[in-house]
């Protein structure tokens, strides 16, 4: 019998019903047409991130994707798998466990005519439902904060990769033990954040037979991003589309905590590469 890992309060903190339909509307109201949607207007919303598909691309660039397979643990709604198949080509699956997550990934990649490209799947990230040595990079975003067993995690990463296959993060560390405020983009409160430090990271990841290739500090890009945001948003409001549709009235609030964590110290934003000897 298979373990349940999921935390239930995680998931619930994902579920957003009618996503899809709430996006679709988000665009009539900007007078853009249903029939005829691009992955640039889904910009807003596309990418779950801080600085979303610029730092994607960004990191994208540092390896060659060209026809190989790969896999976005904790995928989202599906934006970066989209920007990598269409831009790199490349096969991408994307893994995540929110059930609202995968139905809108599936709905918007058949929008934009990038179905045959990329697959959504429901599941969980610490028991990863495929075989081992199946893809060539494994990609993740933004996903360990909400994972306690850090081990499994890097260990089921490392399991479905294929010899000499590529590990790529980006994501938030805690420098220390001190708290942040709350609320945060991925947690209410406490109960659900388990941030890791880059340290036991790198600890993990090397015992499991990977070999460091290269790390970015993201985090002075990322200061630089909210103060942009937070001036965009307060000219044009909320009626466009943007990560209010997935976080909620609490957007604003999450974000500056997000940005008060940064500048304190208390968290950094890395981005690394990782080859599975």
């Amino acid at each position: 019998m298979h373990k349940v890992h999921i935390n239930t309060h995680i998931k619930n903190h994902y579920t957003k019903a009618q996503l899809f339909e709430d996006i679709l509307e988000r665009l009539k109201i900007q007078g853009i047409d249903p029939d005829s949607i691009s992955r640039s207007d889904l910009s807003g919303v596309d990418e779950f991130h801080v600085r979303g598909a610029e730092v994607s691309r960004e990191i994208a660039r540092e390896i060659n994707l060209n026809g190989s397979r790969v896999l976005d643990v904790g995928c989202g709604i599906g934006g970066p798998a989209r920007m990598l198949a269409d831009e790199f080509n490349c096969e991408v699956t994307g893994i995540d466990m929110s059930h609202d997550f995968i139905l809108t990934a599936r709905k918007l990649s058949a929008l934009v005519g990038l179905g045959e490209k990329t697959e959504f799947i429901q599941g969980d990230a610490l028991e990863l439902p495929f075989g081992n040595g199946l893809f060539d990079i494994a990609w993740t975003q933004h996903v360990q904060m909400n994972i306690n067993d850090k081990a499994t995690f890097y260990s089921e990463i490392s399991r479905v990769l294929k010899e000499n296959g590529i590990f790529i993060y980006y994501d938030i560390f805690r420098t220390g033990k001190e708290e942040l405020d709350f609320p945060v983009p991925w947690a209410n409160d406490p109960s659900i954040s388990f941030l890791g430090t880059i340290l036991n990271m790198d600890t993990i990841l090397r015992n499991l037979g990977f070999a460091k290739i290269q790390t970015t500090d993201q985090t002075e890009n990322a200061i630089g991003f909210f103060a942009a945001m937070f001036e965009r948003n307060n000219k044009i409001g909320h009626k466009r589309l943007g990560l209010d549709l997935l976080m909620g009235d609490t957007t604003q609030e999450k974000f500056g905590n997000l940005l008060k964590g940064l500048k304190e110290n208390k968290i950094v934003l890395q981005s690394g590469i990782y080859r599975i000897k």
